[in-house]
């Protein structure tokens, strides 16, 4: 398919060249017409050839054990096993992977009878991706998050991904202070915020209310670094809800 569009470029491009030709001497405004039209076409041609001879860059994906009432997993990629016996609220490191869709299977460790989560995952071409082992009623899902670790030099950003199934949507403030991410429902991921580097007293709240559902205490944000807040675990019985402060 790429081949083709290439030559269909190409092929117009030449067609192009022809008719300016034709009217190069009998229709002016044709001929710089038909050879606007031909450079055109021969710089598309060009771009996507150069597109297409240009190395894929690698992904990288890492897991995060989610899902508070699973037990610890087994995680297989394309079939060959990257995790073994990975239990609730442990981030794995990042593994690298080709551009495209790969085969995702998570089994109960040492239990390779019937997978509990099978999914296909598309990464593209140097991004990065957490892939969210997390609790949807009574089955285990698969949810892909996008990461973003560029940070401008000397500052810190920051981000909220909400992991905790009963726990009600959220606010992120600063301690007795002012919102900084506001109403995230489960299963959802903040924007970026861009950061001063700091500790810092934040604290979870039911969205659009005072009422403080857990405190967090002492956050440190270090420079040239990104993080990731993830909220794990139940928020009304155990194990208990808490946050993990993950660099990306």
């Amino acid at each position: 398919m790429d081949e083709k569009k290439r030559m269909d470029y190409f092929q117009k491009a030449a067609i192009y060249d022809l008719l300016a030709c034709y009217y190069k001497y009998t229709n002016p405004a044709l001929h710089v017409y038909y050879y606007q039209k031909h450079l055109k076409s021969l710089n598309k041609g060009v771009q996507f050839m150069n597109q297409m001879n240009r190395p894929a860059r690698e992904a990288r994906v890492r897991v995060i054990h989610a899902a508070p009432n699973a037990p610890n997993v087994d995680i297989y990629v394309n079939g060959q096993k990257i995790l073994t016996d990975f239990p609730f609220k442990h981030v794995s490191d990042y593994l690298s992977l080709t551009p495209g869709k790969h085969q995702i299977d998570v089994y109960p460790t040492g239990n390779m009878t019937e997978s509990v989560i099978s999914k296909k995952v598309n990464v593209e071409s140097g991004s990065s991706y957490t892939l969210a082992v997390i609790q949807s009623e009574k089955f285990l899902r698969l949810l892909a998050i996008q990461t973003n670790s560029n940070v401008p030099a000397n500052e810190t950003k920051i981000r909220f991904v909400h992991l905790s199934p009963d726990a009600p949507a959220v606010d992120i403030a600063v301690k007795n202070g002012d919102v900084v991410f506001s109403h995230i429902s489960y299963r959802k991921t903040s924007v970026y915020l861009g950061l001063t580097p700091m500790t810092v007293d934040l604290e979870a709240r039911v969205a659009g209310t005072k009422d403080v559902v857990l405190p967090l205490p002492k956050m440190r944000f270090e420079p040239n670094r990104s993080y990731t807040l993830f909220a794990v675990g139940y928020a009304k019985e155990e194990p208990a809800l808490e946050v993990l402060s993950v660099p990306d």
